[in-house]
């Protein structure tokens, strides 16, 4: 939440279609000096962007980074129809616009990955380039197959990576959650990585973990204080808006909008850091990087030791990164 966050930095504003955003907004140094426009996931907000508001403001960088749809400062609407990837990026395009910015740097994590690779396909001109970090970028028409994915997963790494997305897309999913909000942080973000291999990814463990209401340590780059910061944000709006992100998907909201692209459309037209997290055994780096290189021409990959919240557990070594790309870009 950005009011809650950062208080000094918020602003909050209703878009044209009549929907209110939250965002913190921290112009350049220097005109010459590009924005970022940093997009986080689930369960997020922009809040967990704080290493890097403040370490691209001190390398003299512009930040725009908004709470997302269902998320902090911004509506939380629980219909899942209302999470229309394109629909999402005419807002983030809407925010740019009351921001002055032509073109921006577009950064996204987790599901912020699905709105960059979406912004990148209906408005490449807005954007120098897209890093996408933990997940890879997402081409446009792909078909959320649950099943497919879990058989696949199963045969080539020993286990289904996306099991927990059959609970997601349930109703009861959002009344566990907001009954059990300590174990959600710390399965979500687990004191040790490894815990998404045993407890979160196989299909029907997450459920377990949280139903039970079981809590570990806090994982060492992520304070108390914080902790209790971020539970003043979720706490307020709950997790029925964040859990629409997956029902819009494995529901097909998107399939209309995105039907009948060529193969080449598909293809990501911008530049592309891929930042891979070697930890992460959900969105795990040797898959993910395989299908960035079939989908991203032009392709960067790094990979970083350490689990799916890079921007969190490894801040300097991406705030190093995006310097980088920039430069490389302008």
């Amino acid at each position: 939440m950005a009011s809650i966050a950062f208080p000094s930095l918020a602003k909050k504003a209703k878009l044209s279609d009549g929907t209110t955003y939250g965002w913190v907004t921290l112009a350049p140094s220097l005109p010459s000096k590009v924005t970022f426009l940093l997009l986080h996931g689930y369960p997020s907000s922009c809040y967990d962007w704080r290493h890097q508001i403040d370490g691209l403001r001190k390398a003299g960088y512009g930040v725009i980074a908004p709470d997302l749809l269902g998320y902090g400062d911004t509506d939380k609407p629980t219909d899942p129809s209302a999470y229309r990837t394109k629909a999402m990026c005419a807002h983030m395009v809407e925010i740019l616009d009351m921001e002055s910015l032509d073109r921006v740097i577009a950064v996204g994590h987790d599901w912020g990955v699905a709105l960059v690779s979406r912004l990148a396909t209906y408005h490449p001109s807005r954007f120098y380039g897209i890093v996408t970090v933990g997940v890879s970028y997402l081409e446009p028409g792909f078909v959320w197959d649950i099943d497919a994915i879990h058989e696949l997963s199963k045969s080539v790494v020993g286990y289904e990576t996306f099991g927990y997305w059959e609970w997601h897309n349930t109703e009861q999913a959002a009344v566990d959650n907001n009954e059990h909000p300590a174990s959600v942080f710390n399965l979500l973000y687990p004191h040790d990585p490894a815990l998404w291999k045993t407890d979160f990814a196989p299909v029907g463990k997450a459920a377990e973990f949280v139903r039970a209401g079981i809590t570990t340590p806090l994982p060492t780059w992520f304070t108390l204080s914080e902790y209790t910061t971020r539970d003043r944000i979720f706490s307020a709006g709950g997790y029925a808006g964040p859990l629409c992100w997956y029902k819009a998907a494995m529901r097909g909201v998107n399939a209309e909008d995105e039907a009948d692209m060529s193969e080449e459309d598909k293809l990501c037209p911008l530049p592309n850091l891929f930042v891979a997290a070697k930890q992460d055994y959900v969105c795990r780096a040797d898959l993910q990087s395989t299908m960035a290189e079939k989908s991203v021409p032009k392709l960067r990959v790094e990979q970083v030791d350490c689990g799916h919240w890079v921007q969190l557990e490894v801040p300097e070594v991406l705030n190093r990164l995006l310097v980088e790309f920039v430069e490389e870009l302008t």
